[in-house]
């Protein structure tokens, strides 16, 4: 049986599990948002980092790769891998992947994403939404063990770029957080 998994963030240019194949295409009926905490890859408990999660919205479409994993090897090591890696993310969805704008039929169904959802009961590193502003600001004084918060923002807006995908949120951030940056150098 095959496995196909959707990275909608950094699993977009480093899956870090072995594939067999992998579509560029997209999932309706959610969007792409900086509401995640990071305290494991992007921040720290006392300072969090904000990583993209999905939010249902009607009518949206989040872009992203689906990766094939046909061996059932290669299926156990990238799942024990990624329970480890989206820890934080507390729930798991099966979604329909669709790989051309018109197409009334996937191109795949049974993906398996990773969600961080807004019930803090059960994600507790779920921060929500604010301003462009605010989530950029964070973003750009984030960092954790896997690097900086905007190393994160940058790479996920140079993959969504090379795969020709346009993600107004992850652009009005990155775009918000450069202006910050620039601002930073100018003053000092």
């Amino acid at each position: 049986m095959v496995m196909w998994v959707f990275g909608y963030g950094s699993l977009i240019w480093k899956p870090g599990f072995n594939y067999d194949d992998r579509l560029v295409g997209f999932i309706k009926g959610y969007r792409r948002v900086f509401y995640q905490g990071s305290t494991d890859h992007r921040g720290t408990p006392e300072f969090p980092g904000r990583t993209a999660t999905l939010e249902p919205a009607e009518g949206e479409v989040c872009w992203g790769i689906a990766y094939k994993i046909t061996k059932k090897e290669d299926q156990e090591v990238a799942l024990t891998y990624l329970e480890v890696r989206e820890k934080q993310y507390d729930k798991k969805a099966y979604v329909d992947l669709f790989t051309e704008p018109a197409a009334s039929e996937p191109a795949v169904s049974g993906v398996l994403v990773y969600i961080g959802s807004p019930d803090k009961k059960v994600n507790e590193n779920y921060l929500g939404p604010a301003s462009v502003e605010e989530i950029a600001s964070q973003i750009i004084r984030a960092k954790g063990p896997s690097g900086p918060n905007r190393d994160y923002l940058f790479q996920l807006e140079k993959a969504l770029g090379l795969l020709g995908c346009e993600d107004k949120h992850v652009s009005d951030i990155a775009k918000e957080a450069r202006r910050i940056l620039s601002e930073e150098v100018t003053i000092s």
